[in-house]
């Protein structure tokens, strides 16, 4: 029987198929252990056990993919590494006809079968394996008893003219080199030559297994045949286990390609894209169902209570069943509208995004660069509305000098299009994908079915819509009015509003999920009829020192010792009161609180250092903690102080990490004290200097 869920779903897909566009959703969420403190799950990308949870995950993955096969490739590589990060995938037909049924991956490998001598059994067997397919080879010896290498030509050609001596036979593993600056390239290849090199590993300890390098292929087609070869090869020669590496397999729309790659803190899923809703709410709610049964999370819940993100992001891709087929080149008026709507709503580059936003992050929108770029941005969106006849290319190079972050790397956007037709980047930079950047990692999988269905239709209104006319210049309001959650919440319900009008309207429940805050910090406290809360906000971190010298690392160096809290006041109780003459205080200084919804609500944003970082910025700000509020009315006898503290109140140390949820929630609530005192003993009042006012916002580091 269909859930109501399902149903939600299965209109959705129909809305979208209704508009003509293939809308394909894919995702790359990333989890953590996080019950350990160790380096590779607080900070570091590689090392520990993190490589061993990997493999686990991609072992249960594949036991629910029957017919799939485990392929270990090479990952990112950043300045400093010596070889490119391991990245373990798992590939398989869309259409279920199995791809492997041969010896497993030795992820699946029992001691006691462990086997020496495997090699040579199995380069025999491959030898018959092309002979029977009418394949040319040659072998070649590598180095050792156990090395070597067989050059095949599938295409029927001989080697008769190929130079025994060429350097290139005994060419490094793509795991045991670096990879160039320029991108993987397998030039045997290119000419037709396939190289694949055969040796025996130590996987794990007591098990020596028989490991394969792959050569680049360019066609599914192909590759699906090499696959053939080794299934073949591998199980007549009874091997109980076979390690596939090398170059990563060619992907189209017939196949999906998963994999799992380290990142800092955390564990990293690129999971293939899905033709509909429907089929990514099950991927999705797979993996998460994987990561849990292993330990994995896809949040952290910090020794005060804090819940934060895994430690990486929770990006979604965009695209086509094929690069042709993107729905930006179908309709190439489209990612120039979505840069304007992501313009005017900010709701959508900060409401759900992680704890780092702004210029110097992971996904600068594009009118956080400098201010001349933002006026050449309008220009490029003027041009591309009045050109007829908008080549991938074109639209491509039109864009990529906004859409990037200040030192001009196109990967760090809020609407990264590095992979939608980029010729400068090998192999996989003219996919037609576009990957929406400034979204933290969805801590359930219900949560990011609802960004990814939000995100879908917002795609799909605009292929057919155009919501928002030219840029808007935002100013300062940038950041500050939208450092509020309270504004931020408005402006999306804007955006469900126009989806609403448009026919991409949201289910209720899918909308309650998009503005349920869970992750976010927040108290209230009632005192004479009225409700104070106090809510974590968005404050918009530095980068200490310049953009361009940390390019190098897989990380950046940024000031996070400023935070920003959301203070709001509005009526409540049985008894409520009317909100004049109510005044907020920090000390003895006036918090002169906004007006908003006709007077029945008051709010203001609060700056303030939490710490000192052993590098940052203003050196001589002293940190601020606990902060002190203070709730009164001149006609009142009694007023309301708060403390609300960083750290347990009385200093005292946690007995550990919170163990679930309900643990985290109550270290939070513990954080804030309130007592009640008498008016009359309050200082007398003071007004904030102007210079520590903005428009939404009192920095209590300037008083």
């Amino acid at each position: 029987m269909r859930s109501d869920l399902d149903k939600v779903i299965e209109k959705h897909d129909a809305a979208v198929a209704a508009g003509g566009v293939e809308i394909w959703i894919g995702a790359e969420p990333t989890f953590t252990l996080r019950t350990s403190e160790a380096p590779e799950w607080l900070s570091q990308a590689l090392g520990g056990d993190k490589e061993d949870y990997a493999l686990r995950m991609a072992r249960e993955l594949s036991l629910r993919h029957p017919g799939s096969v485990i392929l270990r490739s090479v990952g990112r590589q950043y300045g400093g590494e010596e070889r490119p990060r391991w990245s373990i995938g798992l590939f398989e037909r869309r259409d279920g006809v199995a791809v492997w049924n041969g010896p497993p991956d030795p992820v699946f490998a029992d001691p006691s079968t462990a086997q020496a001598g495997g090699a040579q059994r199995f380069r025999e067997a491959l030898a018959r394996t092309f002979n029977q397919r009418r394949w040319q080879y040659r072998v070649y010896p590598v180095g050792n008893d156990t090395e070597q290498c067989l050059l095949v030509r599938t295409d029927g050609k001989g080697l008769d003219g190929f130079d025994a001596d060429d350097p290139r036979l005994r060419r490094c593993s793509v795991h045991d080199e670096k990879t160039p600056d320029s991108g993987l390239s397998d030039s045997l290849a290119d000419e037709g030559f396939f190289l694949f090199a055969v040796g025996e590993v130590e996987c794990a300890p007591g098990i020596t297994t028989v490991r394969v390098d792959l050569p680049a292929c360019r066609e599914v087609a192909g590759f699906l045949d090499c696959l053939a070869v080794l299934n073949q090869a591998a199980s007549a020669a009874a091997l109980p286990c076979l390690l596939i590496q090398g170059y990563p397999p060619p992907v189209d729309a017939s196949v999906s390609w998963t994999t799992i790659t380290p990142d800092p803190a955390v564990i990293e899923i690129n999971q293939a894209p899905q033709p509909d809703l429907a089929h990514f709410q099950a991927a999705a709610g797979e993996l998460y169902a994987v990561a849990g049964g292993l330990g994995l999370a896809p949040y952290r819940l910090q020794y005060n209570g804090t819940m934060s993100d895994s430690g990486g992001g929770g990006q979604f891709t965009v695209g086509g069943r094929t690069p042709a087929s993107s729905p930006f080149f179908a309709a190439p008026w489209l990612l120039p509208r979505m840069v304007r709507y992501f313009n005017h709503h900010p709701a959508l580059s900060y409401l759900f995004a992680p704890d780092y936003v702004g210029s110097a992050s992971q996904s600068p929108r594009a009118d956080e660069g400098v201010r001349d770029a933002f006026r050449e941005l309008e220009v490029a969106l003027w041009q591309l509305e009045l050109r007829e006849g908008v080549t991938p290319e074109f639209l491509w190079a039109s864009l990529a000098p906004f859409l990037a972050d200040p030192s001009g790397n196109s990967h760090r956007s809020e609407l990264n299009i590095e992979k939608l037709w980029n010729a400068g980047l090998p192999l996989r930079g003219c996919l037609g994908l576009l990957e929406f950047r400034a979204f933290r990692m969805p801590h359930s999988p219900r949560r990011a079915l609802a960004v990814a269905l939000l995100l879908r239709s917002v795609v799909a209104m605009l292929a057919q819509h155009d919501r928002a006319q030219g840029l808007r210049d935002w100013g300062d309001e940038l950041h500050d009015r939208f450092a509020l959650p309270y504004y931020l919440r408005r402006d999306l319900g804007a955006v469900l509003a126009d989806l609403e009008r448009t026919g991409f309207g949201l289910n209720p429940s899918i909308a309650e999920e998009l503005f349920d805050d869970t992750y976010r910090s927040r108290w209230s406290v009632d005192f004479a009829g009225c409700r104070l809360e106090i809510e974590q906000a968005i404050e918009f971190w530095p980068l200490v020192g310049d953009v361009a010298s940390q390019e190098r690392g897989g990380s950046r160096l940024v000031d996070s010792s400023t935070l920003r809290l959301q203070i709001t006041l509005r009526r409540s109780g049985e008894d409520p009161v009317a909100l004049d003459g109510w005044q907020l205080r920090s000390g003895d200084y006036d918090i002169p609180l906004m007006t908003e919804e006709e007077g029945e609500l008051r709010l203001m944003g609060l700056r303030y250092r939490d710490f000192v970082p052993w590098r940052g910025l203003h050196p001589a700000i002293r940190p601020l903690g606990p902060v002190l509020l203070t709730l009164c009315h001149p006609d009142r006898g009694e007023a309301l102080e708060l403390s609300l503290h960083g750290w347990q109140p009385d200093g005292l140390p946690y007995n550990g990490l919170p163990g679930e949820l309900d643990e985290a929630a109550q270290r939070r609530t513990e954080r804030l004290r309130s007592r009640i005192v008498s008016y009359a003993d309050l200082p007398p009042v003071k007004s904030p200097p102007e210079d520590a006012l903005s428009g939404f916002s009192l920095d209590l580091r300037r008083l």
